[in-house]
């Protein structure tokens, strides 16, 4: 359980100003994503972030209960599958990417609903 709630603090605060920062400045954020897209390194680097971060939580929080811990478990194996996906599959990220981000409605969509998480982790880490 202190793994649980030390991953719910840290994660939880992050996702929340993340998901914040996307909704209210979404144009700026689905300009930085286009050019994030265009970028072979920077694809290859979200990757291998990824896949970092996402094996560290799934290696220390494996946990399918049917409560809030789960969202950390797969809040990490979805990165994982990200990072795997970024680095084995980098063209066809570059290209969903470029076509996903025509318009801001991906990034303020994605924002609200990282919010959201953040904002239940924050709730479970500190205030359950």
């Amino acid at each position: 359980m202190q793994t649980s709630i030390f991953l719910a603090r840290l994660l939880g605060p992050m996702l929340l100003v993340f998901g914040l920062a996307f909704a209210v400045n979404r144009a700026t954020y689905t300009a930085m994503a286009r050019e994030f897209v265009r970028s072979h390194a920077l694809v290859y680097l979200a990757g291998a972030c990824a896949l970092t971060g996402g094996l560290a939580i799934v290696l220390t929080h494996n946990v399918w209960t049917a409560d809030w811990r789960v969202l950390v478990t797969l809040i990490g194996w979805l990165a994982t599958l990200a990072g795997v996906i970024r680095l084995m599959l980098p063209d066809v990220v570059r290209r969903t990417g470029r076509d996903l981000f025509a318009t801001a409605t991906p990034v303020f969509v994605t924002g609200i609903v990282w919010a959201v998480i953040g904002a239940v982790l924050c709730y479970a880490g500190y205030l359950r």
